[in-house]
């Protein structure tokens, strides 16, 4: 695969751009534990790129619990004001300084995410937030990963074809919703091994693997 045949890259935000899913486990087993459920650090990482709803609806089907109505809001809110107290933010070494290369070759980048826009705002530094061409969040679109919306809404807005695009990914829904818009995928064993990420085209196993192989290819 040469890179520079491709018009723009797509980039995840958790666990791509920044350290958040860490974050995001403890407090979601943090809020369902108030409510007598249990998640497991794999089903939250498996399941990075869902909306918040597809979770909580997820945990307690597992628990064999009834979700009562309009309890899942409530958690929403209790899991947030949880993340906010333990969150240190820790972006990945390098990413800025790539982000900025490809945008010195004319390359276009965009950020896909399933986390709020205001939670995108927050995560990411002024600075590196403005860098992204377009930003695509899971608050701005109705079906999010795995669905390929998320990215196909990026791609229609930059006004490129889904074959012009890399998409960087780290979990199996990001990486279902990147290949059913039909684009090439790159992920990263950032939060999953690589044995859960195989229907990407590349795996890597760290950042400096991804850098290297755009550096050969470009």
């Amino acid at each position: 695969m040469k890179v520079k045949k491709f018009k723009t890259v797509l980039f995840d935000m958790d666990g791509v751009v920044v350290d958040t899913m860490p974050y995001h486990f403890i407090s979601w087993f943090e809020v369902l534990k108030r409510y007598g459920v249990r998640i497991s650090p794999m089903t939250i990482f498996e399941m990075e790129g869902a909306k918040w709803d597809a979770v909580i609806k997820l945990a307690y089907e597992q628990s064999g619990k009834k979700l009562a109505a309009g309890l899942a809001d409530k958690i929403r809110f209790e899991r947030e004001k949880i993340f906010k107290k333990y969150f240190n933010r820790y972006i990945f070494d390098g990413i800025s300084e790539f982000i900025k290369s490809l945008k010195k070759q004319g390359v276009l980048v965009g950020l896909v995410t399933g986390s709020s826009l205001k939670e995108a705002k927050r995560f990411l530094p002024k600075e590196l937030y403005s860098m992204f061409n377009v930003v695509v969040a899971g608050d701005m679109i109705k079906r999010s990963k795995p669905y390929p919306d998320p990215y196909l809404t990026a791609a229609k807005q930059l006004d490129v074809l889904s074959k012009e695009c890399v998409v960087i990914e780290n979990a199996p829904y990001g990486i279902k919703s990147a290949k059913a818009a039909k684009m090439y995928c790159i992920a990263l064993a950032t939060s999953l091994p690589k044995d859960k990420l195989l229907e990407a085209d590349r795996v890597f196993n760290t950042h400096k693997e991804l850098y290297k192989y755009f550096d050969k290819n470009s």
